[in-house]
């Protein structure tokens, strides 16, 4: 989605337009999903972290700055709760250990085998790529970084990918 078109439509949210909402949401929502599943690796969790993300756009929208970028700040409200979400799990956790419980270890999917091979940063900029459109050199004054370094980063994770998929093949 154009940048101009999500800031008008965010901008429309911060003063009340329910349709400007429900766009935004049909818009935008797999990519915030897709970005909260690499966080969150549960499909459960990354679809109660759209939900939250969208929430919390409503609730927030006055204060976005108009003219800024739509995508970053929806995302940065995404990655927010999903950092909430991966402190709580580690507390779960802690406290498991603490009472000798068992502790559940999580179902993959073959999308988290996939994003397993790539470290964080290498699934941020692939999905902010590949899912929000965003361009490298977006990406890279976003992250504060150089644009061949995005660019490296991009090309070695798909490189990965291929490669896991290749070896997924042969066995």
């Amino acid at each position: 989605m154009e940048k101009k078109t999500l800031d008008a439509l965010t901008i429309a949210v911060s003063q009340g337009d329910e349709s400007a909402f429900e766009t935004l949401y049909e818009k935008t929502k797999r990519g915030v999903f897709a970005f909260a599943y690499s966080y969150l690796r549960n499909y459960a969790d990354a679809e109660d972290a759209l939900q939250e993300t969208f929430i919390t756009i409503k609730q927030k929208a006055y204060l976005y700055k108009p003219q800024t970028d739509a995508r970053a700040w929806i995302l940065q409200i995404t990655k927010n709760l999903c950092l909430d979400e991966l402190r709580k799990r580690k507390r779960r956790q802690e406290s498991a250990i603490e009472r000798e419980e068992p502790c559940v270890a999580p179902t993959f999917s073959y999308l988290d085998e996939l994003t397993n091979i790539l470290s964080e940063k290498e699934k941020e900029i692939v999905i902010l790529h590949a899912v929000w459109d965003y361009k490298h050199r977006e990406i890279a004054k976003m992250k504060d970084l150089p644009l061949g370094t995005v660019t490296w980063i991009y090309n070695t994770a798909l490189k990965k990918l291929r490669e896991a998929r290749e070896k997924e093949k042969e066995d």
